[in-house]
């Protein structure tokens, strides 16, 4: 489990420890940096995935923390946020914003706060997986969690 003492992972696994998140992060075997990878590992729907992704939205970070059953809208979401443009951000914005790497982005763990928007849809489910950080880690957590652990808007994404 050489991976679990990614320095990401630690960062990631003291963020949900400050914010008193019972689930522990679980290391996968292979990669995971798609829903569909995660959820085969996992044995769980891909709606069960919670996929970090992170937005430039006018210059600023945005992210979108979404069901892996889902493609985020990015015109809906520049309407919820006030913004002129949103897209995808660059690998090396992201790691700017995030201190992680695509693939593996989760929702805490950041040098600083990051706007967050939760798929409602992830509401459907009783456990979610969101990444820890490293593409080799997840951890479980619920919709409703995800809210109070990111001080995320709950929103229709896609």
């Amino acid at each position: 489990m050489p991976e679990k003492l990614h320095p990401n992972v630690v960062r990631v696994e003291q963020a949900l420890r400050d914010r008193q998140v019972t689930g522990e992060v679980v290391v996968l075997d292979d990669a995971a940096p798609t829903a569909a990878t995660a959820a085969a590992q996992l044995g769980c729907e891909i709606g069960a995935i919670a996929n970090s992704l992170i937005f430039d939205a006018d210059g600023a970070p945005l992210l979108v923390l979404t069901s892996g059953a889902h493609r985020v809208n990015t015109d809906l979401i520049a309407r919820l946020v006030g913004a002129a443009k949103v897209r995808r951000a660059t690998p090396e914005f992201v790691r700017e914003h995030t201190g992680q790497p695509i693939g593996g982005v989760a929702p805490v763990g950041h040098p600083a706060p990051v706007r967050t928007l939760v798929d409602t849809w992830l509401g459907k489910h009783e456990v979610v997986w969101a990444a820890a950080g490293h593409p080799h880690s997840v951890f479980p957590t619920s919709f409703d969690e995800l809210v109070r652990i990111t001080g995320g808007t709950p929103a229709e994404v896609g």
